[in-house]
């Protein structure tokens, strides 16, 4: 099938009048797409038409998403084991999507991890821990795909950072530093390959309801952090994780052809940026 370039129009055309929200005949990378947040992007990217790789080091449960979105969709989905703070791992994960699908045009950077205590509590270990999967793992994941993408004059980048990126937060000093870098490495490369046709968006949930978030609120310090910012969201309740995915989608999307380098945020009302 062949696949239409990402925001370009014909010289004299107009953009359509109305929503043509499809995915049909793009291949796309979900990391993390295992479950929670990645797992629901995954579906939404495969019920626009997209055939997705979900590249996670959880292999059993990638395995067992892709089979349930497979046949809940009829796309292809497959899972792949990789690593993202192993920059040949990214490699390896852009190269099977081409392998396997016959090309790339969307990257969705979700993976993610964080434990929450005061700064002065924490250890380099863990802030290691938490650079190397939130901001070193983009930019492998950034660094693999690119490639593929400048060679097809189009695609689309989304990468998932946090509402910490933009005003902090209580016990995730670390963690809300690599969203943030996320945040502006992802304007950076808006602006470099906007020639290359690529567009380059981050979407910045709250709170929401995740097997990650859980585990924190299991914790002590977690547990009392969450509860006091669950109370402060306007909407009265924790997101859902397929309460993000449609943003990615459509970012991923033609129809947001016009749009690179924005920074989406969903929570709930929790901040309000001007």
């Amino acid at each position: 099938m062949a696949r239409r370039p990402f925001g370009k129009l014909r010289a004299g055309s107009r953009p359509p009048s109305h929503s043509n929200m499809t995915l049909d005949g793009k291949v796309a990378i979900v990391t993390g797409g295992a479950r929670g947040i990645g797992a629901a992007i995954s579906r939404a990217l495969a019920l626009a038409g997209a055939e997705v790789l979900i590249a996670d080091l959880r292999q059993d449960d990638a395995q067992a998403t892709a089979c349930r979105l497979h046949k809940e969709t009829g796309r292809r989905v497959e899972a792949h084991a990789a690593d993202v703070t192993r920059v040949e791992d990214m490699q390896a994960a852009a190269q099977a999507a081409v392998d396997r699908f016959g090309g790339l045009d969307i990257l969705v950077n979700n993976a993610g991890w964080d434990r929450l205590m005061p700064f002065l509590k924490s250890t380099p270990e863990l802030w290691d821990r938490i650079i190397a999967t939130n901001y070193r793992g983009v930019l492998n994941s950034c660094y693999a795909a690119l490639p593929h993408l400048k060679a097809r004059g189009h695609g689309a980048i989304v990468n998932i950072s946090s509402d910490s990126a933009r005003v902090g937060s209580l016990g995730e000093a670390v963690y809300s530093g690599a969203k943030a870098a996320v945040v502006a490495f992802s304007k950076t490369l808006a602006r470099e390959h906007a020639r290359d046709g690529i567009r380059v968006n981050v979407v910045c949930p709250g709170l929401v309801d995740t097997p990650l978030l859980d585990e924190i609120k299991g914790e002590e310090f977690g547990g009392k952090i969450l509860g006091a910012v669950t109370g402060a969201i306007p909407l009265k309740r924790l997101g859902q994780p397929a309460e993000i995915a449609p943003v990615v989608a459509f970012l991923a999307s033609d129809d947001a052809g016009y749009i690179t380098g924005q920074v989406i945020s969903v929570n709930g009302g929790l901040t309000m940026a001007g």
